[in-house]
Formats: structure tokens, sequence, C-alpha cells
């Protein structure tokens, strides 16, 4: 037990409203407004989680969102949500908090005994361990190592909260609510501007809770919270607390996340738990702070070990003492003014260790009056203990950090050490903006903006209160005249008493006394090592990328905000260069974690995509269909009778066409109405066949390619005027096909004179299929000739159906004699009934997406599974419909020798001799044996069993297929453990010269 609740003291709490919770299991007080890392500290609690790699114990390091140790899940059930920063959760009544990555628990940690094989578990460990020792060896331990790995473990149980996104646009966005963003938001709230104040805390104010300096004679703390009121009372002026501005995109787009319920201990249902803000904003103020850095010392990876501002926070904001006997280590003079703070406010320092020589005299004055012992000269070189700080081991140390005097033994709980603070240069980063290095203060700072933003305070090297106040304010200024608007320059606000920004002593890593057995940890949740820095340089990774992948430091939730640096320098010294030579990692979105269920919205469940019905859904659903999506749709994927599985459902359906007669919902083909002049020029740019040829009153199957020669969509036109065509198209890319025509004609070819509508929702359509067809037509249909001459195979007729226009066209997908009846939309469910009704002496069946793709493989019909992206009209034996006489969209590419030469996936029909269901999927390889992989030759694209032919029968995606007809391969399916023998075959399994279809 070390921390304890102070006396007095903690700007963000209420004395007067307790709170309880439990961690572990264990019930515990905390005030309102503190965090789980302040009450957690104020317990007494010192170990809160274990390490990932090690499972060494962790404790609270720092008090915001650079934590790299405290990390927890809080919640349970469906609600519990892993990895959270104690640091920055805010406490409320009945809180649940569960540490993570230890078994059987936090106090004793059964892998803890990876500790002991430290010296095997080195950087680069997971490479090397999956490349050997023997090929096919990492089968063996890769269920262990996986097992092993991660940290917190996320709910399986569906999220029950909602989340939200919305829009917001403004003049002038400030991005961090301390003195530098608060001073320029307030002097851009007077010129009418509409100004956004984003803050990621509890409320506006960041650090000036920890101050005890006085701004225009009020607390730090009070004058933030006045200046918050003023703001507010402006109408132009939006203050954003509890919102995290994660993402500086192109053209000053922003993305930022409002926490907007994580506070609550009851979420109310109207609320959403996050809410995820897109913002445009003509100007960006980004006042987003400096992390602390840590000296790294042996044990400093101890419980106790903590960042010195972190330690003073704790105590001016919270009313938390972080330890009794506490011992301050940094060469800047922010450590002393720490350090003597932190006593006032209650908290036992013990002394302050500067290895600079000579110490700031009126500060070392008031650390003697306090009875503060000082070390200068010298350096922590060791933090003994092993769940808890028990002391440091100090000694004088030249300026590279090497021992150079005799080591002393003080007494402490905490360490508190700080190597000065580095610019939170992130969202600059983001923006395209690479850090630039100042060797003299040795910080990044941010380079050249590429976008319209400007730095204030800290996150530019701004460190003293004055000047921050002063530079926040300019910031502002100057943002809102770059927008357009006219500001008065006021007074700047006046602190007391005035600090001096001193720079600190260039001191980031510190000799050990015990050689090569020190353990000095640079990144602490990731378990990365000073030997490990010193190992990837001795391997060849001296680049800050590959050090970062091969000892993934910087790779963990914290994203490195304080190891990146250490880590950096030490690459520096080990290549004997300037830290600024050696460079930065790449800074990308998000800044810190965003919750999945923000960026998605209320695109979640079945709101993921708007459900589209067609006008039969009804009765489908009272006829026994199952309904399965199919592009934004939903359609029939079988009629079950009682006791039917889905393959007799199927396949009854599937025959009953073959046999008599059957009815397909097909309303969900795209339909684009295509009129105008250039009509017909237009569909021949297009397709890859000819349009502008076809008859009036006729229907033409034709392709689209994409610009690379790739197939894009298959379908039909039917002609219906000199000027004007229905084209229609697959279900799944009736957006995208609208997009692609759309785009043509307002970029490509302006000059056309075409207008394109979609009209998909405007008829419904039915698929009648089977040697009964047409005598089932001619019954509903009343003034169109039917026959085989009056409406003969692609034809197209305006029909009244059943008293209502329509359209008749004969089409198949089947296979079989068949037509497609259109209807206005309203009428569709009628049509539907009718034509059951007109069948009924046939035997009519309704038939969904499983008998349709049936019908269709066995024909040797291409649908989405072979238009996949991959495939060119050669490969699936379409090259005949490219034209030869005209150009069209895709045609130069679709000639590439690559596109046409051996090798090539082409389509093939296969057939089981065993007689049993070819996986779909399935790899094709040429070998029998399934414990022996080899080279894949393609994959199933669909199967099916055929009542037609009586046997189980599929598609695939063959190299070389077509001169492989009659040949034996394997169907290899290692997921479902299957191998089976196929026999490759014609696609067209059925009625290959299609003379079903002209009877």
């Amino acid at each position: 037990m070390s921390g304890y609740r102070l006396p007095s003291g903690g700007a963000l709490i209420d004395r007067d409203r307790p709170l309880a919770f439990t961690f572990d299991g264990r019930v515990m007080r905390g005030l309102d407004g503190d965090t789980v890392a302040s009450a957690l500290i104020a317990s007494g609690t010192r170990v809160v989680g274990r390490s990932f790699k090690y499972h060494r114990p962790r404790g609270i390091v720092s008090c915001g969102v650079e934590e790299p140790n405290a990390l927890l899940t809080i919640g349970q059930g469906a609600r519990a949500e892993p990895n959270v920063r104690a640091t920055v959760a805010e406490l409320y009544d009945g809180l649940v908090a569960t540490s993570q990555n230890r078994w059987p628990g936090l106090a004793f940690d059964v892998l803890a005994l990876n500790g002991l094989l430290s010296p095997i578990f080195t950087a680069g460990f997971y490479y090397k361990t999956f490349m050997g020792p023997t090929r096919g060896a990492w089968r063996f331990y890769e269920h262990f190592i996986r097992r092993a790995a991660g940290m917190g473990k996320a709910s399986r149980k569906p999220d029950p909260d909602r989340y939200e996104k919305s829009h917001l646009f403004c003049d002038v966005l400030v991005v961090g609510g301390g003195a530098a963003g608060l001073s320029a938001a307030l002097a851009v709230a007077g010129s009418g501007a509409r100004v956004v104040l984003a803050d990621e805390g509890t409320e506006p104010g960041g650090w000036l809770f920890a101050e005890t300096a006085r701004i225009n004679g009020l607390p730090a703390g009070q004058w933030a919270r006045a200046t918050v009121t003023a703001l507010a009372a402006f109408p132009n002026v939006r203050v954003m607390p509890r919102t995290t501005v994660y993402g500086y995109y192109d053209q000053n787009q922003l993305g930022a996340v409002e926490r907007v319920t994580d506070h609550m201990a009851s979420r109310p249902a109207h609320l959403p738990r996050h809410r995820h803000w897109t913002i445009r904003a003509a100007q960006v103020v980004l006042a987003t702070g400096a992390f602390e850095q840590p000296v790294l010392v042996d044990g400093n990876d101890v419980p106790g070990v903590m960042l010195a501002g972190a330690v003073g926070r704790y105590a001016h904001a919270y009313g938390v003492g972080a330890g009794r006997s506490v011992v301050f280590f940094g060469g800047h003079d922010g450590i002393w003014e720490t350090a003597l703070a932190a006593a006032e406010a209650g908290v036992g320092v013990a002394a302050i260790v500067d290895p600079r020589d000579n110490a700031p005299a009126d500060l070392a004055s008031q650390a003697e009056k306090s009875g503060i012992a000082a070390r200068t000269g010298a350096a922590v070189v060791r933090v003994a203990g092993s769940r808890g700080v028990s002391r440091v081991e100090i000694a004088a140390v030249d300026g590279e950090g090497r021992i150079a005097g005799k080591v002393e033994t003080l007494p402490a709980d905490v360490c508190a050490t700080s190597a000065g603070w580095m610019p939170a240069v992130h969202l600059h980063s983001q923006a395209g903006s690479r850090p630039v290095y100042d060797e003299g203060r040795d910080i990044f700072l941010p380079g050249e903006p590429r976008e319209r933003w400007r730095s204030a305070g800290a996150c530019q090297g701004v460190f003293s209160l004055a000047a921050c106040l002063q530079d926040g304010a300019k910031a502002g200024r100057d943002a809102a005249i770059a927008a357009g608007f006219d500001v008065e320059a006021d007074a700047p606000a006046e602190t007391e008493p005035p600090r001096k920004d001193s720079a600190p002593l260039s001191l980031r890593v510190v000799e050990s006394p015990r050689g090569i057995k020190a353990k000095i940890f640079v990144d602490q949740q990731h378990d990365v090592t000073a030997s490990d820095v010193r190992l990837a340089h001795r391997e060849g990774y001296r680049s800050v990328e590959h050090l970062k992948r091969y000892t993934t430091l910087g790779m963990a939730t914290d994203q490195g905000k304080t190891s990146n640096v250490a880590g950096l320098a030490m690459m520096a010294a080990l290549r004997g260069e300037a830290i600024g030579a050696v460079g930065t990692t790449t800074f990308r979105p998000p800044y810190t974690p965003v919750s999945l269920g923000a960026l998605g919205g209320r695109e979640a469940g079945h709101h993921i995509r708007p459900v589209r019905k067609t006008p039969m859904h009804d009765w489908h659903l009272a006829n026994g269909a199952t309904m399965i999506p199919a592009g934004m749709w939903l359609r029939p994927r079988a009629y079950f009778r009682p006791g039917e599985t889905l393959e007799q459902a199927y396949v009854r359906e599937a025959r009953a066409v073959r046999d008599s007669v059957g009815i397909a919902d097909v309303s969900t083909l795209g339909k684009i109405d295509v009129q105008g002049p250039d009509a017909a020029e237009f569909l021949d740019r297009v397709y890859t066949n000819t349009f502008s040829t076809l008859a009036v009153s006729k229907a033409r199957y034709g392709l689209m390619l994409r610009d690379d020669g790739i197939l894009f969509d298959d379908g039909t036109s039917w002609r219906l005027s000199d000027s004007r065509f229905l084209m229609t198209t697959t279900t799944a890319n009736a957006g995208a096909v609208m997009q692609k025509l759309e785009f043509l004609l307002a970029a490509v070819w302006p000059a056309l004179k075409v207008n394109l509508t979609s009209v998909t929702d405007v008829w419904a359509s039915v698929a009648l299929s089977g040697p009964n067809a047409r005598a089932v037509l001619s019954r509903i249909v009343s003034d169109a000739d039917t026959s085989d001459e009056g409406l003969p195979h692609l034809g197209v007729r305006k029909a009244t159906i059943l008293g209502w226009p329509g359209m008749v066209a004969r089409l198949s997908f089947s296979g079989e004699l068949a037509y497609e009846v259109y209807v206005p939309a309203r009428f569709g469910t009628a049509l539907w009934e009718a034509l059951l009704q007109a069948g009924k002496d046939f035997g009519i069946t309704p038939y969904g997406l499983e008998a349709l793709g049936t019908l269709r493989i066995e024909k040797g019909h291409v649908a989405g599974s072979e238009i996949d992206g991959r495939t060119t009209a050669a490969d699936l034996g379409l090259s005949g419909m490219l034209s030869k006489k005209k150009d069209f969209i895709g045609k130069a590419m679709a000639n590439r020798p690559g596109l046409l030469g051996d090798g090539r996936r082409v389509l093939v029909g296969l057939v089981s001799p065993n007689r049993q269901s070819i996986p779909n999927g399935a790899q094709i390889v040429r070998g029998s044996r399934p414990n022996e992989p080899e080279r894949s030759l393609g994959h199933v694209t669909a199967n099916a069993y055929s009542p037609a032919l009586e046997q189980y029968i599929a598609l695939a995606l063959v190299e070389n297929g077509r001169e492989m007809l009659g040949a034996t391969l394997y169907a290899a399916d290692p997921v479902r453990g299957r191998h089976l023998p196929v026999e490759v075959r014609d696609p067209r399994f059925y009625d290959p010269d299609g003379s079903r279809m002209h009877v």
C-alpha cells in the first residue's frame, strides 16, 4: 500500500459524492470526478495488470492517454470493454473493473514464468520462431503462442449500445482545451466566426487543474472554468468536452469521437454511447499539448515508477498522494517545481535527484526549507522492488548517463521521473507535416503546414504558462483573420508567479550497476527492453520503421507516446547520428483507440445497409420462404415444405422447372431507363457487343468491362424505341453500374445526349420458366401474341396483363422456355398470385435462389461468383462477345497478352465420380493426398445437386482448364476436412445446344 487520499485539494473531485466500484471483485471507494486510476491509487493499489510478453506486474505510470500499463476491462457481460486506460476512464457508481493478461489471477500469474525465458523471447522472437527451427514445427507451438498473445478479451455478445454519426462545419476548430486552446477560442469568440472547441477531457482545462499558478488573479483551474462559461455564452461557440479529435485528413477534414454516456452508471436509452463527428473546418488551431517523457533506468517497470507530472496532477486535480516516500528524478527545473508543489499538496516527497551539477538556487532553497533532500550531479541508476518500489539506488553520472561515482540507496515507494516534455505532433503529422527535430531543445516540433492549421502552446514547444496563453491567443486571432473575420486584440492574460521555460538535460537512458543483467524497459506494455533495441541494431534493423516492427516498439495501445522518442534516441546513439537524422516513425490515425461502434454508427446489424423488399415479400414469408440477402435486397432462398432440408427443397423446385413450370421473383434485377437520341451510341461504347443494330422490340445480352479489361457486369438491354432502352443489371451491381454510367456521361462523354433513370423500384418482375411457361402466360396476357412467331426468343412486347399495363420479354436464365413479365410495382403481388392460379393445373412451383443457382449451373451460365473482379470474357468462354468492329470501354486492356495467354484460370465444369457434394470454395489440386499440400490450380465457384443429371456438379475456375477436359483432379477443402476426386467437364452440363429455349 502506498497511495492514499489527501485530506484536502482536488480540483476535479467532489468530496461530498462518494462512489463505490469493484476491481477484480474487491469493493473500493472513490469520489465523483475521479478516474479509475486516481481511485485505485487512492486505495493503495499498486499492481493493476501484467505486461504483454513476460507478464511482469505493472502499475500506473501516467495520468492521461499516454498510459502504457493500466489497461483494464471496464464493464461486464455484453458491455465488457477491454484495454480501457484507467487513467482516462471516468469513475461512476457501480463501475466494474477487471485486470487483464493474467491467469489465474493478478497476484499470481503462471505465465510470469516467461520472464525466466527472456533470453529467448528477444527482439524478433516471433519472426524467428515461425521461420524455424524446422519446417512445419510452428504448427506445434502456434496454438500456445496465440493463446498467450493479446491483452484483454472482447465480449462475444452483441453490443447493446447504439452509436451515432454526425457532421459539423465551422470556421475555426480549436483542438485541445488547455491554456493555449482556451486562449485561442476566447480570442476568436467575439469575431462572429463559428468556433468549435474540442477537448478530450471531462471538462476543458487540461493541466490547468494541476497548475499552482494564478491567471488574472484566479487559480488556474477556476480560470479555466470561468473561460469555458464565457465561451458557452457566445451563440457562435460550441464547446465539446469528452471529444477526442483522432484524425486529420485532406481538405481540413477531421474525425472526432464524443464519449456521450461512458461516464454514466445508467446509460439513457435515448442517448448513444459514442457519437462520431466528421468536422470540416476553414481553419484549425492545434493546441494538443505535450507528453512528459520518462528517464529509462534499471527496474523502471516496477509498479510505483511514474511520470513526475502525473504524481503532481494526481495530487492537485484528484487529491491523491501517489506515495508516502517519493523520489523525484529529472534534469530540468520542472522536476523541482513539481516536487515542491506535490509536497505542498501533502504528498510525501523524500528527495529530488538532478543529474545537473548546478541546481536552481531558489528552488533548492525551497526544497531545503520543505525538508526535501536534494542530490545534484547524480541520477537514479536502479529501482528495486518486485510488486512495488521499495528503494532507489542513486550515483553520480556523466552527461551520457554512465555511472561515475559510488552507488547510494534511498528508501522510497514511488520513483517519479521526467526527461522533459515532447510536443504532441500526431495530428500535425497526419496532415502531412513531418516532425522537425530541434537539436538545441532535444524535441520534435511540427513541420511546415500542408493544410490550413497553426499550432499553439506546448505542441509547438511553448511550455511556460504565460507563453502558452499568449501563443494561443495569437493563433486564434490569426486563424479567425485567415477565415475572413475581423478580430480585436485583447490584453494578454497575466500569470503569477511567473515561470521560466527551462530546457531539460538530454538524459534519457541511465547506465545500471548491474550491467547486462539490468532490466531497462523502453516500451513497458510490449516488454521491449534497451537490450532489444541494441540487438535490433546488431542484426541490421537500423531504420526506425524496421526497429518498430522488429521489436514491436511503439506498437501497443499507447502507440509509443512515452517510448518512441527514447527508442529513437537509443538507435541514434548506436548509429552515431543525431536524433533528427534518424527520423521518426509515421503517425497515423487514430490518435487514441476508437470504438468500432463509433465508426459504424447506426449502420449495424439489420441497419448495416438499407433493407429492400420486393412487392411480393410478404407472400414469400407467408408461404414458407426463407429470405437471404442478395445485394441490398432480401430474396427467397427456398420455399420449404414441412420436414424438407435445403437440398430437398431446391431440388424439388429445380425439377419442377425442368419438368413443367416455375416462377421466380426477379424484381431485384437492376433496371435503368436509357433515353435520348444518342442512347444507342452510348450503349455501344459501354457494352462489348453492338446495340445500335438491335431492332425495336428486341433484347440482347451484353457484357460490360472495367477500364482494365476485367469483366464488370452482364445483363440484357431491351430496345423499346429508336431512342429508348431498358437496361437490366445484376442485383448486386445495380448501384455500381448506375454510378459508372452517370460518371461516363458527366465526365467522359458530356456531349452525348442521353438521360438515365433508375427504375428498379418501378417494376415488379416475375420469371416464368419451363416447358409449360407459354401456356400459363397466354392465360394472363390479353392483347399480345405469345406464340413462338409472335414472341420469339429475345423478343419484347408491351402487353395488357390482367388489365394492367406491362411488358413481356422472352428471356431465359434457366435454359428452359422462359419469359420475364413486368408490371408496375403496386401490382406485383396480384401478378404473382394470378400466375400461380393460371398455372395451378400445370403444378406451377415458386422457386428461390438455390434452385435458380442450380438451373444456371446446369447450363453453365455465369453469375457474381464467376464475375468476381478477376476474370475476363475469355476466361468465361465469352470472348466472342467482344466486338472487333467498334471501340468500347476496356477493349485495349482486354487484349493484353497477360489476359489472353496460357496459365489463365478459365471456366470449367466438375462432376463427382463418387457422387459426393463438391465443396464450394475448395481449391483444385492435382494430388490425391490431403496431407501433402500442393499448388492450387483454381477454385470451385458454385456447386449444386443437379436433378437433371442426378449427380453433384460444380463450376470452377481452373488453370488451363479447357485443356484438362476429362482429367481427374481433386477438390481440397482442409477447413472442412474434405479431399475428393473430381472430373473436369464442359461447363454446359445440360442442353448444350440450347434447343429447350426454342420449343
